[in-house]
Protein backbone atom coordinates (compact mmCIF):
# COMPACT_ATOMS: atom_id res chain seq x y z
CA UNK A 1 0.00 0.00 0.00
CA UNK A 2 1.18 3.38 -0.75
CA UNK A 3 2.06 6.31 1.35
CA UNK A 4 -0.66 8.75 1.51
CA UNK A 5 -0.27 11.82 -0.73
CA UNK A 6 -1.11 15.19 1.39
CA UNK A 7 1.08 17.71 -0.99
CA UNK A 8 -2.24 18.59 -2.67
CA UNK A 9 -5.34 20.19 -1.17
CA UNK A 10 -7.72 17.53 -2.31
CA UNK A 11 -7.15 14.92 0.48
CA UNK A 12 -6.84 16.50 4.18
CA UNK A 13 -10.18 18.58 2.25
CA UNK A 14 -11.79 15.23 1.56
CA UNK A 15 -11.67 14.62 5.38
CA UNK A 16 -13.23 17.27 6.06
CA UNK A 17 -16.63 15.82 5.08
CA UNK A 18 -19.27 18.48 5.77
CA UNK A 19 -17.25 21.16 3.49
CA UNK A 20 -16.19 18.70 0.68
CA UNK A 21 -19.76 17.80 0.15
CA UNK A 22 -20.75 21.55 0.64
CA UNK A 23 -20.69 22.72 -3.55
CA UNK A 24 -19.40 25.81 -2.02
CA UNK A 25 -16.99 24.05 -0.05
CA UNK A 26 -18.32 26.27 3.53
CA UNK A 27 -15.78 26.01 5.94
CA UNK A 28 -18.31 24.28 8.24
CA UNK A 29 -16.44 23.62 11.10
CA UNK A 30 -14.54 26.69 11.62
CA UNK A 31 -18.18 29.14 11.65
CA UNK A 32 -19.13 26.32 14.44
CA UNK A 33 -16.50 26.71 16.48
CA UNK A 34 -16.83 30.29 16.54
CA UNK A 35 -20.47 30.22 17.38
CA UNK A 36 -19.39 27.91 20.32
CA UNK A 37 -17.01 30.99 21.31
CA UNK A 38 -19.88 33.61 20.90
CA UNK A 39 -17.58 35.36 17.95
CA UNK A 40 -21.66 35.26 15.78
CA UNK A 41 -20.22 38.58 13.44
CA UNK A 42 -17.49 36.56 12.58
CA UNK A 43 -18.78 33.32 11.53
CA UNK A 44 -20.85 35.44 9.31
CA UNK A 45 -18.70 36.62 7.33
CA UNK A 46 -16.83 33.05 7.00
CA UNK A 47 -20.03 32.17 5.46
CA UNK A 48 -20.62 35.02 3.26
CA UNK A 49 -17.31 34.57 1.53
CA UNK A 50 -18.72 31.07 0.90
CA UNK A 51 -21.80 30.92 0.65
CA UNK A 52 -23.17 34.52 0.16
CA UNK A 53 -26.54 34.35 1.97
CA UNK A 54 -25.94 32.83 5.30
CA UNK A 55 -29.59 34.31 6.58
CA UNK A 56 -31.51 32.55 3.38
CA UNK A 57 -29.34 29.09 3.13
CA UNK A 58 -29.40 28.69 7.48
CA UNK A 59 -33.31 28.62 6.41
CA UNK A 60 -33.68 27.16 2.92
CA UNK A 61 -30.67 25.20 2.07
CA UNK A 62 -30.63 21.08 1.00
CA UNK A 63 -28.02 20.81 3.64
CA UNK A 64 -25.97 18.48 1.80
CA UNK A 65 -23.40 18.88 4.22
CA UNK A 66 -25.71 16.98 7.07
CA UNK A 67 -25.60 13.67 5.75
CA UNK A 68 -21.62 13.56 5.26
CA UNK A 69 -21.27 15.03 8.71
CA UNK A 70 -19.15 12.89 10.88
CA UNK A 71 -21.12 12.91 13.73
CA UNK A 72 -23.94 11.39 12.19
CA UNK A 73 -21.32 8.41 11.88
CA UNK A 74 -21.44 7.37 15.48
CA UNK A 75 -24.86 8.62 16.60
CA UNK A 76 -28.70 9.00 15.14
CA UNK A 77 -28.16 12.46 14.29
CA UNK A 78 -25.55 15.25 12.62
CA UNK A 79 -24.99 18.43 13.97
CA UNK A 80 -27.67 21.07 12.98
CA UNK A 81 -25.15 22.78 10.34
CA UNK A 82 -28.03 24.64 8.59
CA UNK A 83 -30.22 26.18 11.21
CA UNK A 84 -26.79 26.97 12.83
CA UNK A 85 -25.42 28.96 9.47
CA UNK A 86 -28.48 31.00 10.30
CA UNK A 87 -27.60 31.58 14.08
CA UNK A 88 -24.73 33.55 12.55
CA UNK A 89 -26.88 35.73 10.60
CA UNK A 90 -29.77 36.21 13.53
CA UNK A 91 -26.86 37.15 15.97
CA UNK A 92 -24.57 38.89 14.18
CA UNK A 93 -23.75 42.96 14.50
CA UNK A 94 -23.36 45.39 12.02
CA UNK A 95 -21.39 43.79 9.00
CA UNK A 96 -20.71 47.00 6.52
CA UNK A 97 -16.96 47.98 7.47
CA UNK A 98 -15.96 44.14 6.82
CA UNK A 99 -17.52 43.74 3.16
CA UNK A 100 -14.76 44.24 0.29
CA UNK A 101 -14.04 47.73 -1.03
CA UNK A 102 -15.38 48.28 -4.16
CA UNK A 103 -12.74 50.26 -6.13
CA UNK A 104 -13.45 53.89 -7.91
CA UNK A 105 -11.28 53.21 -10.52
CA UNK A 106 -13.16 50.38 -12.53
CA UNK A 107 -10.76 47.80 -15.03
CA UNK A 108 -12.14 48.91 -17.95
CA UNK A 109 -14.17 45.10 -18.17
CA UNK A 110 -18.22 45.75 -18.46
CA UNK A 111 -20.12 42.12 -17.72
CA UNK A 112 -23.80 41.29 -18.65
CA UNK A 113 -25.82 39.17 -15.87
CA UNK A 114 -29.15 37.81 -17.05
CA UNK A 115 -31.20 37.01 -13.90
CA UNK A 116 -31.02 38.21 -10.57
CA UNK A 117 -30.72 34.88 -8.80
CA UNK A 118 -28.54 33.48 -6.46
CA UNK A 119 -25.80 32.16 -9.20
CA UNK A 120 -25.46 35.71 -10.43
CA UNK A 121 -25.53 37.48 -7.72
CA UNK A 122 -22.64 35.44 -6.66
CA UNK A 123 -20.54 36.39 -10.01
CA UNK A 124 -21.55 40.18 -8.96
CA UNK A 125 -20.05 39.81 -5.22
CA UNK A 126 -17.19 38.09 -6.44
CA UNK A 127 -16.04 40.62 -9.76
CA UNK A 128 -17.47 44.23 -8.27
CA UNK A 129 -14.41 44.00 -5.86
CA UNK A 130 -11.77 43.02 -9.16
CA UNK A 131 -13.38 46.73 -10.37
CA UNK A 132 -15.56 45.28 -12.71
CA UNK A 133 -19.05 47.10 -13.90
CA UNK A 134 -21.81 45.09 -14.03
CA UNK A 135 -25.34 45.30 -15.46
CA UNK A 136 -28.34 42.82 -14.36
CA UNK A 137 -31.44 42.52 -15.82
CA UNK A 138 -34.54 40.75 -15.07
CA UNK A 139 -37.95 40.25 -15.86
CA UNK A 140 -38.95 40.42 -11.80
CA UNK A 141 -39.28 44.29 -10.05
CA UNK A 142 -36.83 42.75 -7.27
CA UNK A 143 -33.69 40.51 -6.88
CA UNK A 144 -33.47 37.08 -5.49
CA UNK A 145 -34.73 34.94 -8.77
CA UNK A 146 -36.16 31.39 -7.36
CA UNK A 147 -35.39 32.27 -3.86
CA UNK A 148 -37.90 35.37 -3.96
CA UNK A 149 -40.54 33.85 -6.28
CA UNK A 150 -40.61 30.23 -5.34
CA UNK A 151 -39.84 30.12 -1.52
CA UNK A 152 -43.05 31.14 0.97
CA UNK A 153 -42.56 33.94 2.88
CA UNK A 154 -43.35 31.43 5.80
CA UNK A 155 -40.10 29.71 5.19
CA UNK A 156 -37.50 32.87 4.00
CA UNK A 157 -39.24 35.96 5.47
CA UNK A 158 -38.79 38.81 2.66
CA UNK A 159 -36.58 40.89 5.39
CA UNK A 160 -34.21 38.04 5.50
CA UNK A 161 -34.19 37.65 1.45
CA UNK A 162 -33.81 41.82 0.92
CA UNK A 163 -31.05 41.99 3.32
CA UNK A 164 -28.68 39.50 2.13
CA UNK A 165 -29.56 40.15 -1.52
CA UNK A 166 -29.01 44.15 -0.57
CA UNK A 167 -25.80 43.19 0.74
CA UNK A 168 -25.12 42.00 -3.20
CA UNK A 169 -27.12 45.28 -4.79
CA UNK A 170 -25.41 48.00 -2.76
CA UNK A 171 -21.61 46.90 -3.85
CA UNK A 172 -22.28 49.13 -7.06
CA UNK A 173 -24.19 47.32 -9.49
CA UNK A 174 -26.17 48.90 -12.50
CA UNK A 175 -29.20 47.27 -12.18
CA UNK A 176 -32.21 46.64 -14.88
CA UNK A 177 -35.29 45.47 -13.20
CA UNK A 178 -38.19 44.51 -14.69
CA UNK A 179 -36.58 44.29 -18.21
CA UNK A 180 -37.34 40.09 -19.72
CA UNK A 181 -34.85 39.25 -22.10
CA UNK A 182 -35.91 39.10 -25.24
CA UNK A 183 -33.19 38.34 -27.64
CA UNK A 184 -29.49 37.47 -26.97
CA UNK A 185 -28.15 38.67 -29.98
CA UNK A 186 -29.71 42.20 -29.16
CA UNK A 187 -27.39 42.17 -26.44
CA UNK A 188 -23.83 40.81 -27.98
CA UNK A 189 -24.39 44.39 -29.98
CA UNK A 190 -23.62 45.74 -26.74
CA UNK A 191 -20.27 46.21 -25.22
CA UNK A 192 -20.40 43.62 -22.59
CA UNK A 193 -16.87 41.67 -22.27
CA UNK A 194 -18.76 39.17 -21.11
CA UNK A 195 -22.41 37.70 -20.73
CA UNK A 196 -23.46 35.43 -17.75
CA UNK A 197 -26.73 33.50 -17.85
CA UNK A 198 -28.67 33.04 -14.29
CA UNK A 199 -32.28 32.89 -15.56
CA UNK A 200 -32.76 29.23 -13.34
CA UNK A 201 -35.48 26.56 -14.82
CA UNK A 202 -38.24 29.07 -15.59
CA UNK A 203 -40.63 26.46 -16.97
CA UNK A 204 -42.81 24.22 -14.37
CA UNK A 205 -43.85 21.24 -16.22
CA UNK A 206 -47.50 20.50 -16.68
CA UNK A 207 -49.36 17.54 -16.64
CA UNK A 208 -50.56 16.03 -19.91
CA UNK A 209 -53.52 13.79 -19.41
CA UNK A 210 -57.19 13.54 -20.77
CA UNK A 211 -59.41 16.52 -19.32
CA UNK A 212 -56.21 18.79 -18.48
CA UNK A 213 -57.60 21.16 -21.64
CA UNK A 214 -61.10 21.19 -20.23
CA UNK A 215 -60.10 21.80 -16.31
CA UNK A 216 -57.64 24.39 -17.32
CA UNK A 217 -59.32 27.13 -15.37
CA UNK A 218 -58.74 25.59 -11.88
CA UNK A 219 -55.05 23.36 -12.61
CA UNK A 220 -52.27 25.82 -12.02
CA UNK A 221 -48.33 25.07 -12.61
CA UNK A 222 -46.81 25.16 -9.30
CA UNK A 223 -43.94 27.51 -9.60
CA UNK A 224 -45.84 29.89 -11.49
CA UNK A 225 -48.55 29.71 -8.53
CA UNK A 226 -46.41 30.53 -5.95
CA UNK A 227 -44.66 33.57 -7.96
CA UNK A 228 -48.23 34.66 -7.89
CA UNK A 229 -48.58 34.42 -4.27
CA UNK A 230 -45.52 35.87 -3.60
CA UNK A 231 -45.98 39.05 -5.45
CA UNK A 232 -49.75 39.26 -4.50
CA UNK A 233 -51.66 38.44 -7.23
CA UNK A 234 -53.24 35.41 -5.78
CA UNK A 235 -54.83 35.67 -2.66
CA UNK A 236 -57.19 32.53 -2.18
CA UNK A 237 -57.97 29.30 -3.40
CA UNK A 238 -60.71 26.59 -3.41
CA UNK A 239 -61.37 24.43 -0.24
CA UNK A 240 -60.17 20.80 -1.60
CA UNK A 241 -56.69 21.48 -3.16
CA UNK A 242 -55.20 18.36 -4.86
CA UNK A 243 -51.07 18.83 -5.34
CA UNK A 244 -49.79 16.67 -7.78
CA UNK A 245 -45.80 15.76 -7.15
CA UNK A 246 -43.42 14.70 -4.14
CA UNK A 247 -40.67 17.32 -4.68
CA UNK A 248 -40.13 20.62 -2.24
CA UNK A 249 -42.05 22.64 -3.99
CA UNK A 250 -44.79 20.15 -3.83
CA UNK A 251 -44.55 20.66 -0.19
CA UNK A 252 -44.23 24.79 -0.55
CA UNK A 253 -47.44 23.99 -2.95
CA UNK A 254 -49.35 22.38 -0.37
CA UNK A 255 -48.17 24.37 3.07
CA UNK A 256 -48.94 27.90 0.63
CA UNK A 257 -52.43 26.06 -0.23
CA UNK A 258 -53.68 25.63 3.78
CA UNK A 259 -52.78 29.59 4.18
CA UNK A 260 -54.70 30.57 1.76
CA UNK A 261 -58.29 29.21 2.78
CA UNK A 262 -57.41 25.24 1.81
CA UNK A 263 -59.18 23.42 4.24
CA UNK A 264 -58.68 19.82 2.60
CA UNK A 265 -55.00 19.48 1.02
CA UNK A 266 -54.16 16.45 0.02
CA UNK A 267 -50.25 15.43 -1.94
CA UNK A 268 -50.97 12.94 -4.53
CA UNK A 269 -47.33 11.00 -5.66
CA UNK A 270 -46.31 8.35 -7.42
CA UNK A 271 -43.18 7.16 -5.56
CA UNK A 272 -43.34 5.91 -2.40
CA UNK A 273 -43.10 7.85 1.00
CA UNK A 274 -39.44 7.18 1.39
CA UNK A 275 -38.57 7.62 -2.34
CA UNK A 276 -40.00 11.00 -2.07
CA UNK A 277 -37.99 13.34 -3.81
CA UNK A 278 -39.05 16.21 -0.95
CA UNK A 279 -36.33 16.74 1.63
CA UNK A 280 -37.54 15.11 5.13
CA UNK A 281 -38.10 17.86 6.94
CA UNK A 282 -40.39 19.48 4.60
CA UNK A 283 -42.45 16.29 4.38
CA UNK A 284 -42.12 16.35 8.28
CA UNK A 285 -43.69 19.96 8.36
CA UNK A 286 -46.21 19.81 5.73
CA UNK A 287 -47.66 17.07 7.75
CA UNK A 288 -47.75 18.85 11.05
CA UNK A 289 -49.64 21.35 9.24
CA UNK A 290 -52.61 18.66 8.43
CA UNK A 291 -51.45 17.83 4.53
CA UNK A 292 -52.84 14.20 3.73
CA UNK A 293 -50.00 12.29 1.56
CA UNK A 294 -50.80 10.17 -0.50
CA UNK A 295 -48.42 7.80 -1.89
CA UNK A 296 -47.58 5.55 -5.31
CA UNK A 297 -50.72 6.63 -7.07
CA UNK A 298 -50.13 8.12 -10.91
CA UNK A 299 -52.77 10.86 -12.16
CA UNK A 300 -55.13 8.87 -14.99
CA UNK A 301 -57.38 11.84 -16.24
CA UNK A 302 -59.60 15.45 -14.41
CA UNK A 303 -62.46 14.53 -14.56
CA UNK A 304 -65.33 17.20 -14.89
CA UNK A 305 -68.71 17.45 -14.34
CA UNK A 306 -71.59 19.64 -15.80
CA UNK A 307 -68.11 21.89 -17.18
CA UNK A 308 -66.49 21.52 -13.76
CA UNK A 309 -63.50 20.25 -12.40
CA UNK A 310 -64.65 17.58 -10.00
CA UNK A 311 -61.57 15.50 -9.52
CA UNK A 312 -58.64 13.46 -10.70
CA UNK A 313 -58.83 9.79 -11.22
CA UNK A 314 -55.87 8.31 -10.06
CA UNK A 315 -54.19 4.40 -10.48
CA UNK A 316 -52.81 2.47 -7.99
CA UNK A 317 -48.92 1.53 -8.77
CA UNK A 318 -46.31 -0.53 -7.14
CA UNK A 319 -42.54 0.68 -7.39
CA UNK A 320 -40.54 -2.17 -8.88
CA UNK A 321 -36.66 -2.36 -8.81
CA UNK A 322 -34.69 -4.08 -11.29
CA UNK A 323 -31.04 -5.50 -10.65
CA UNK A 324 -29.76 -2.31 -11.73
CA UNK A 325 -32.08 -0.23 -9.65
CA UNK A 326 -33.92 1.28 -12.24
CA UNK A 327 -37.54 1.83 -11.15
CA UNK A 328 -40.57 0.71 -12.67
CA UNK A 329 -44.05 2.22 -12.07
CA UNK A 330 -46.39 -0.96 -12.11
CA UNK A 331 -50.39 -0.84 -11.74
CA UNK A 332 -52.12 -2.62 -9.58
CA UNK A 333 -55.56 -2.37 -11.53
CA UNK A 334 -57.05 -0.59 -8.62
CA UNK A 335 -58.41 3.09 -8.78
CA UNK A 336 -58.92 5.93 -6.91
CA UNK A 337 -60.87 9.34 -7.37
CA UNK A 338 -60.78 12.32 -4.99
CA UNK A 339 -62.52 15.60 -5.39
CA UNK A 340 -61.28 18.60 -5.54
CA UNK A 341 -61.80 22.27 -6.28
CA UNK A 342 -58.34 23.17 -7.64
CA UNK A 343 -54.82 21.24 -8.48
CA UNK A 344 -51.12 22.47 -8.82
CA UNK A 345 -49.04 20.84 -10.42
CA UNK A 346 -45.53 20.45 -9.17
CA UNK A 347 -43.71 17.44 -10.93
CA UNK A 348 -40.59 19.55 -12.16
CA UNK A 349 -39.06 22.14 -13.88
CA UNK A 350 -37.38 22.58 -17.07
CA UNK A 351 -35.16 25.47 -18.38
CA UNK A 352 -36.37 27.75 -21.24
CA UNK A 353 -34.31 29.50 -23.58
CA UNK A 354 -36.43 31.14 -26.15
CA UNK A 355 -34.79 34.33 -26.16
CA UNK A 356 -31.05 32.72 -27.22
CA UNK A 357 -31.63 32.52 -30.63
CA UNK A 358 -30.00 29.43 -32.04
CA UNK A 359 -27.70 30.68 -34.71
CA UNK A 360 -24.87 32.65 -32.82
CA UNK A 361 -22.92 29.57 -31.59
CA UNK A 362 -24.74 28.51 -28.69
CA UNK A 363 -25.10 24.80 -29.08
CA UNK A 364 -27.36 22.55 -27.18
CA UNK A 365 -27.72 19.08 -26.30
CA UNK A 366 -31.02 16.69 -26.85
CA UNK A 367 -32.18 18.26 -23.28
CA UNK A 368 -32.36 22.08 -24.87
CA UNK A 369 -29.53 22.66 -22.47
CA UNK A 370 -26.27 24.86 -23.10
CA UNK A 371 -23.09 22.59 -24.07
CA UNK A 372 -20.65 23.88 -21.45
CA UNK A 373 -17.34 23.13 -20.31
CA UNK A 374 -18.01 21.69 -16.85
CA UNK A 375 -14.72 23.58 -15.11
CA UNK A 376 -15.48 27.07 -16.35
CA UNK A 377 -19.29 26.92 -17.43
CA UNK A 378 -18.43 28.77 -20.33
CA UNK A 379 -20.50 28.20 -23.97
CA UNK A 380 -19.52 27.09 -27.23
CA UNK A 381 -19.55 31.16 -27.99
CA UNK A 382 -16.86 32.03 -25.84
CA UNK A 383 -17.76 35.28 -24.38
CA UNK A 384 -21.30 33.91 -22.91
CA UNK A 385 -21.05 31.82 -19.66
CA UNK A 386 -23.69 29.87 -17.82
CA UNK A 387 -24.63 28.85 -14.21
CA UNK A 388 -27.07 27.71 -11.63
CA UNK A 389 -30.67 26.24 -12.90
CA UNK A 390 -29.74 27.55 -15.97
CA UNK A 391 -26.24 25.33 -16.61
CA UNK A 392 -27.48 21.75 -15.95
CA UNK A 393 -30.62 21.83 -14.89
CA UNK A 394 -32.70 22.33 -11.32
CA UNK A 395 -30.29 21.81 -8.43
CA UNK A 396 -30.41 23.90 -5.32
CA UNK A 397 -29.32 27.36 -4.35
CA UNK A 398 -26.12 26.21 -2.61
CA UNK A 399 -24.91 24.66 -5.96
CA UNK A 400 -25.61 28.09 -7.98
CA UNK A 401 -23.70 30.17 -5.40
CA UNK A 402 -20.94 27.33 -6.63
CA UNK A 403 -21.43 28.00 -10.04
CA UNK A 404 -21.38 31.81 -9.67
CA UNK A 405 -18.07 31.01 -8.09
CA UNK A 406 -16.95 29.21 -10.28
CA UNK A 407 -18.21 31.54 -13.49
CA UNK A 408 -16.93 34.35 -11.74
CA UNK A 409 -13.09 32.87 -11.62
CA UNK A 410 -13.79 31.70 -15.70
CA UNK A 411 -15.26 35.30 -16.49
CA UNK A 412 -12.43 36.65 -14.85
CA UNK A 413 -9.22 34.70 -16.68
CA UNK A 414 -11.53 34.96 -19.85
CA UNK A 415 -11.36 39.20 -19.57
CA UNK A 416 -7.93 38.60 -19.11
CA UNK A 417 -6.82 36.60 -22.04
CA UNK A 418 -6.66 33.70 -20.64
CA UNK A 419 -8.01 29.63 -20.74
CA UNK A 420 -10.76 29.81 -18.46
CA UNK A 421 -10.39 25.63 -18.62
CA UNK A 422 -7.11 26.19 -16.73
CA UNK A 423 -8.08 26.91 -13.22
CA UNK A 424 -5.67 28.86 -10.99
CA UNK A 425 -4.37 26.42 -8.22
CA UNK A 426 -5.53 26.20 -4.62
CA UNK A 427 -3.33 25.59 -1.42
CA UNK A 428 -3.98 24.98 1.68
CA UNK A 429 -2.31 25.49 5.50
CA UNK A 430 -2.06 22.96 8.69
CA UNK A 431 -1.37 24.88 11.66
CA UNK A 432 -0.68 23.11 15.34
CA UNK A 433 -3.30 23.15 17.96
CA UNK A 434 -0.88 22.40 20.40
CA UNK A 435 -1.16 24.71 23.82
CA UNK A 436 0.60 22.76 25.91
CA UNK A 437 0.41 18.50 26.42
CA UNK A 438 -3.25 17.65 27.19
CA UNK A 439 -4.25 21.36 25.94
CA UNK A 440 -5.47 21.88 22.64
CA UNK A 441 -7.34 25.80 21.08
CA UNK A 442 -10.31 24.15 20.69
CA UNK A 443 -12.66 22.02 21.94
CA UNK A 444 -11.21 18.44 21.91
CA UNK A 445 -13.48 16.88 24.50
CA UNK A 446 -16.99 14.58 22.57
CA UNK A 447 -20.16 16.08 23.53
CA UNK A 448 -22.99 13.32 23.66
CA UNK A 449 -26.00 15.56 24.00
CA UNK A 450 -28.24 14.46 21.19
CA UNK A 451 -29.48 17.10 18.51
CA UNK A 452 -31.24 20.15 19.19
CA UNK A 453 -34.67 20.67 18.16
CA UNK A 454 -35.51 23.74 15.99
CA UNK A 455 -38.56 25.71 17.94
CA UNK A 456 -41.54 26.23 15.96
CA UNK A 457 -44.19 28.25 15.52
CA UNK A 458 -47.85 26.62 17.01
CA UNK A 459 -48.86 24.98 14.05
CA UNK A 460 -52.42 25.73 14.52
CA UNK A 461 -51.08 28.96 14.38
CA UNK A 462 -48.92 29.03 11.73
CA UNK A 463 -51.45 27.87 9.29
CA UNK A 464 -53.52 30.84 9.81
CA UNK A 465 -50.86 33.34 8.47
CA UNK A 466 -49.11 33.63 5.01
CA UNK A 467 -46.51 35.53 6.23
CA UNK A 468 -44.97 34.22 9.63
CA UNK A 469 -42.14 32.25 9.77
CA UNK A 470 -42.72 28.93 10.91
CA UNK A 471 -39.29 28.09 12.14
CA UNK A 472 -37.94 30.25 15.56
CA UNK A 473 -34.46 29.24 14.80
CA UNK A 474 -32.26 28.51 17.92
CA UNK A 475 -32.19 30.92 21.09
CA UNK A 476 -28.41 31.47 22.39
CA UNK A 477 -28.63 28.73 24.62
CA UNK A 478 -29.86 25.98 22.42
CA UNK A 479 -27.30 27.34 19.54
CA UNK A 480 -24.46 27.07 22.03
CA UNK A 481 -25.26 23.54 22.80
CA UNK A 482 -25.75 22.66 19.16
CA UNK A 483 -22.68 24.02 18.53
CA UNK A 484 -20.48 21.92 21.01
CA UNK A 485 -21.97 18.86 19.30
CA UNK A 486 -18.93 19.52 16.14
CA UNK A 487 -16.02 17.11 16.28
CA UNK A 488 -13.66 19.73 14.67
CA UNK A 489 -13.26 17.60 11.85
CA UNK A 490 -10.89 20.11 10.15
CA UNK A 491 -8.26 19.79 12.75
CA UNK A 492 -6.67 16.68 11.61
CA UNK A 493 -4.30 14.24 13.26
CA UNK A 494 -1.06 14.64 11.45
CA UNK A 495 1.77 12.24 11.52
CA UNK A 496 5.61 12.18 11.29
CA UNK A 497 6.94 8.52 10.56
CA UNK A 498 10.27 10.04 11.76
CA UNK A 499 9.30 10.54 14.96
CA UNK A 500 7.40 7.18 15.35
CA UNK A 501 8.51 4.64 18.05
CA UNK A 502 5.88 2.02 17.24
CA UNK A 503 5.38 1.61 20.59
CA UNK A 504 1.24 1.62 20.13
CA UNK A 505 0.25 4.28 22.66
CA UNK A 506 -2.11 6.03 20.44
CA UNK A 507 -3.70 2.12 18.97
CA UNK A 508 -4.54 1.17 22.25
CA UNK A 509 -6.00 4.87 23.49
CA UNK A 510 -8.11 5.64 20.31
CA UNK A 511 -11.49 5.14 21.13
CA UNK A 512 -12.52 4.47 17.46
CA UNK A 513 -9.71 1.52 17.34
CA UNK A 514 -8.78 2.98 14.13
CA UNK A 515 -5.33 3.36 14.21
CA UNK A 516 -3.49 0.14 13.10
CA UNK A 517 0.19 -0.85 12.90
CA UNK A 518 0.38 -3.36 10.50
CA UNK A 519 3.00 -5.39 7.73
CA UNK A 520 2.88 -3.46 4.38
CA UNK A 521 1.95 -5.34 1.45
CA UNK A 522 -1.04 -5.03 -1.26
CA UNK A 523 -4.06 -3.37 -0.39
CA UNK A 524 -6.56 -5.81 0.01
CA UNK A 525 -3.78 -7.35 2.52
CA UNK A 526 -3.60 -4.47 4.42
CA UNK A 527 -7.47 -3.56 5.07
CA UNK A 528 -7.63 -7.28 5.83
CA UNK A 529 -5.41 -6.85 8.71
CA UNK A 530 -7.25 -3.65 9.94
CA UNK A 531 -8.93 -3.66 13.52
CA UNK A 532 -11.97 -2.69 12.48
CA UNK A 533 -12.98 -3.82 8.68
CA UNK A 534 -12.88 -0.51 6.54
CA UNK A 535 -17.11 0.69 5.79
CA UNK A 536 -16.47 3.37 3.44
CA UNK A 537 -14.22 2.96 0.41
CA UNK A 538 -14.60 6.61 -0.74
CA UNK A 539 -12.97 7.77 2.88
CA UNK A 540 -9.25 7.31 2.35
CA UNK A 541 -7.40 5.74 4.84
CA UNK A 542 -4.15 7.25 5.96
CA UNK A 543 -1.05 5.74 5.43
CA UNK A 544 2.42 6.13 6.30
CA UNK A 545 5.56 5.19 5.03
CA UNK A 546 7.93 2.78 6.11
CA UNK A 547 8.78 2.63 10.01
CA UNK A 548 11.77 1.34 11.85
CA UNK A 549 10.67 -1.92 12.10
CA UNK A 550 9.54 -2.19 8.17
CA UNK A 551 5.31 -1.65 9.42
CA UNK A 552 3.27 1.24 8.46
CA UNK A 553 0.52 3.28 10.21
CA UNK A 554 -2.75 3.11 8.54
CA UNK A 555 -5.82 5.40 9.94
CA UNK A 556 -8.94 4.99 8.72
CA UNK A 557 -10.30 8.08 8.54
CA UNK A 558 -13.81 7.47 8.07
CA UNK A 559 -14.50 6.70 11.66
CA UNK A 560 -11.83 8.98 13.02
CA UNK A 561 -13.36 11.63 15.47
CA UNK A 562 -10.69 14.12 15.95
CA UNK A 563 -10.75 14.06 19.50
CA UNK A 564 -6.96 14.14 19.75
CA UNK A 565 -6.15 11.35 22.45
CA UNK A 566 -3.87 9.74 19.80
CA UNK A 567 -1.48 12.85 20.41
CA UNK A 568 -2.21 13.55 23.79
CA UNK A 569 -1.22 10.03 24.41
CA UNK A 570 1.92 9.63 22.25
CA UNK A 571 5.22 10.34 23.96
CA UNK A 572 7.66 11.64 21.22
CA UNK A 573 5.06 13.92 19.46
CA UNK A 574 4.47 11.66 16.18
CA UNK A 575 1.11 12.75 16.13
CA UNK A 576 -0.27 16.29 15.93
CA UNK A 577 -3.75 18.11 15.63
CA UNK A 578 -3.46 21.05 13.37
CA UNK A 579 -6.25 23.21 11.59
CA UNK A 580 -6.34 22.62 8.05
CA UNK A 581 -7.55 25.47 6.16
CA UNK A 582 -7.98 26.68 2.35
CA UNK A 583 -6.61 28.94 0.01
CA UNK A 584 -8.55 30.28 -2.57
CA UNK A 585 -11.12 28.74 -1.68
CA UNK A 586 -13.69 29.39 -4.53
CA UNK A 587 -11.37 27.79 -7.36
CA UNK A 588 -11.66 24.21 -5.74
CA UNK A 589 -14.14 22.21 -7.70
CA UNK A 590 -14.68 19.00 -6.23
Amino acid sequence: MNKTDISGVQYFHKVVDCQYACPAHTPVPEYIRLIAERRYTEAYMVNWRSNVFPGILGRVCDRPCEPACRRGRVEEQPVAICRLKRVTADYKDEITGLLPKIPTQKNGRHIALIGAGPASLTVARDLLPLGYEITLFDRDPKAGGMMRSQIPAFRLPVEVLDEETDLVLNMGLNCCFGVEMTSLASLLEQPFDAIFVGTGAPKGKDMRIPGREEADEWVHIGIDWLAGVSFGHIDSIGKKVLVLGGGNTAMDCCRTAKRLGGEDVKVVVRSTFEAMKASPWEKEDAAAEGVEIICEHTPREFVLEDGKLKGVLFDEVKSVYDSRGQRELVPSGKTLMLECDAVLCAVGQDNAFPWIERDLGIEFNRWDLPKLNKLSLQSTLPRVFFGGDAAFGPKNIITAVAHGHQAAISIDLYCQGEDPAVRPDSDYQLVSQKMGIHEWSYQSAIDHGARKAVPHLDWQEAVQQLSAEVELGYDERLALQEAHRCLNCDVQTVFEEARCIECSACEDICPMDCINFVDNGPDEQVKAALRVPELNPDQALYVSGALKTGQIMVKDEDVCLHCGLCAERCPTGAWDMQKFSMDNLEAVIK
